[in-house]
């Protein structure tokens, strides 16, 4: 997984999410993806708003693999905060 972020250019920041069809075959797949990805963005809203992200799946994802990348966009929302908060 990879997250690319830069500060917002409005008031509120933008997301996008690539995840491409040999990250996930299956449209399902890459749906279900963006749905819990959205849930934890919305979690993270105050870090969320303040960059415009592109969230980036990499291929080789497994279907058993959904909370494993849950669990790394968790983590790289985290290092984005902590990186806020450090001058």
């Amino acid at each position: 997984m990879q997250l690319i972020s830069m500060p917002a250019a409005q008031d509120r920041g933008r997301t996008g999410f690539a995840i491409s069809r040999k990250a996930l075959r299956l449209a399902v797949d890459r749906n279900r993806v963006r749905r819990m990805l959205r849930v934890l963005l919305r979690e993270a809203r105050p870090v969320a708003d303040a960059h415009d992200l592109i969230v980036r799946l990499k291929p080789g994802a497994r279907r058993t693999d959904f909370p494993a990348i849950v669990a790394e966009a968790a983590r790289l929302l985290g290092n984005l905060a902590a990186q806020r908060r450090t001058p």
